[in-house]
């Protein structure tokens, strides 16, 4: 498996990444992996080594590049102390609904233009605050993306007027979520609002609540990382990839 620290043009200026995939054997399916919350760090890049080593060539791109380069958190996030409260407003205020577009649209074509991947449908999945932007990159680029997953992706569908689940008209891939319990970011009734939208959405999807997995479960780096729904969570991932790209 072949790992570079790279440097990509993004929407609004240059973002370091980290791009993965298997050694020899030709081009192979592309994945764009957004991390959660805490950026680019050891956990992610073994999440996204697994992704490689099954045969993907993954680009895992700073979504928090216009506020700074990894490390993004010095801390472990707490919310209840103004510190965290602030660092995420940091991260988070420039990443607009508008922002998360041209960005997607821009590390589709990095991935895409790059002799290790395959030309044709690709993949996108993101993890609790880039759950979104990974519906809204399927959104931006359906001539691209085949399938976009989110596992315990918060704020999917909210009363506001960019919530995430108002671009669904243009989204043709697949989709999958894969919701935590009692989470605060996407409470049940947010969830099953998501739902009944998707069901008017008429497209292929997937939603569902993963039993005693609280938010964070799939990160290795986690409180909440729960071993056997994060290893369920990742067979599904690579299911739909195989099936999609």
């Amino acid at each position: 498996m072949n790992e570079q620290d790279i440097q990509i043009r993004a929407a609004d200026g240059v973002t370091d990444a980290v791009f993965l995939h298997p050694d020899g054997g030709g081009p192979c399916p592309g994945v764009l992996f957004y991390t959660d919350i805490g950026g680019i760090r050891d956990a992610c890049r073994q999440s996204a080594r697994r992704l490689a080593d099954a045969g993907y060539a993954v680009l895992m791109p700073n979504v928090f590049y216009r506020t700074g380069r990894p490390p993004i958190l010095s801390f472990r996030l707490n919310f209840a102390e103004e510190r965290s409260r602030k660092r995420y407003a940091e991260l988070t205020g420039p990443l607009t609904p508008e922002a998360m577009e041209r960005d997607a649209s821009a590390y589709v074509d990095e991935l895409a233009a790059r002799k290790e991947v395959r030309q044709g449908a690709m993949a996108v999945v993101g993890y609790c605050f880039t759950g979104a932007m990974a519906v809204r990159t399927a959104a931006a680029r359906p001539d691209k993306i085949a399938v976009a997953a989110s596992f315990h992706g918060g704020g999917l569908f909210t009363d506001k007027p960019h919530s995430p689940h108002l671009v669904l008209p243009r989204v043709k891939s697949r989709l999958y979520f894969g919701h935590a319990m009692e989470d605060r970011s996407m409470p049940q009734e947010a969830v099953n609002h998501l739902n009944e939208s998707l069901k008017a959405w008429g497209g292929k999807y997937e939603s569902e609540v993963y039993d005693g997995a609280h938010h964070g479960w799939t990160t290795l780096d986690s409180a909440a990382y729960n071993q056997p729904q994060a290893e369920r969570a990742f067979m599904k991932l690579t299911l739909l990839l195989r099936e999609a790209t």
